[in-house]
């Protein structure tokens, strides 16, 4: 049985949030491609910085 909780569509509307986001902003197809890659990665550079506060407090 496999129980995956709300925090697949909780990443998932993230993204989707980050690529609207990051798509509506871009500025030639390139920068459309990167914001795609950012909609993706986002959330591991969020929780990077997030440990990094934490390990200075």
């Amino acid at each position: 049985m496999q129980c995956a909780g709300t925090s697949g569509a909780v990443y998932g509307l993230g993204v989707v949030g980050g690529a609207v986001y990051f798509i509506s902003n871009a500025t030639s197809f390139g920068m459309g491609a990167l914001g795609l890659l950012k909609a993706v990665l986002w959330p591991a550079f969020l929780v990077h910085q997030l440990f990094g506060f934490l390990a200075g407090a």
